[in-house]
């Protein structure tokens, strides 16, 4: 099976994303955001992040500030 997974570091998605770093550290690290952690670095499927972001939206979830 080939799967084509792009993965991205915390500031690589923020950048592609616009959110804030922090905010993306914040939600990864309370399970809300997917991502896969390599010891303290995180790396992100842009794929799965983005449906997990679409889900909160459509689900009405408020952004924690």
């Amino acid at each position: 099976m080939c799967m084509n997974v792009i993965l991205l570091s915390l500031n690589q998605l923020s950048e592609r994303t616009g959110l804030p770093a922090a905010w993306l550290k914040r939600e990864a690290d309370a399970g809300r955001l997917p991502c896969i952690r390599a010891g303290r670095r995180r790396m992100f499927d842009v794929a799965a992040v983005l449906a997990a972001l679409a889900e909160r939206q459509e689900s009405g979830v408020a952004r924690d500030n």
